[in-house]
């Protein structure tokens, strides 16, 4: 199965909501946290997707929809 990943930015008025979570359940995507930040101002984490093309893409536009930020990580996530 096809993985993506992605670096998401949230603003202060989504941090509290399952926005990741709610993407992949709703897309039948795997969802794999590789790194997160979050504090009362904002938060942003590093996730990859991982299933069929065209739902990953629908699971990005349903975050962006949404007001979260998002950019594509290009080559392997994972350092050292």
């Amino acid at each position: 199965m096809p993985k993506k990943a992605f670096h998401l930015f949230f603003p202060q008025n989504l941090i509290k909501e399952p926005l990741m979570f709610v993407a992949a359940r709703d897309h039948n995507l795997l969802l794999n946290i590789r790194k997160a930040s979050i504090d009362s101002e904002a938060g942003e984490a590093t996730i990859e997707l991982e299933g069929r093309e065209e739902d990953i893409a629908k699971a990005e536009a349903q975050l962006r929809k949404r007001g979260v930020k998002i950019k594509s990580v290009l080559g392997d996530i994972v350092e050292g």
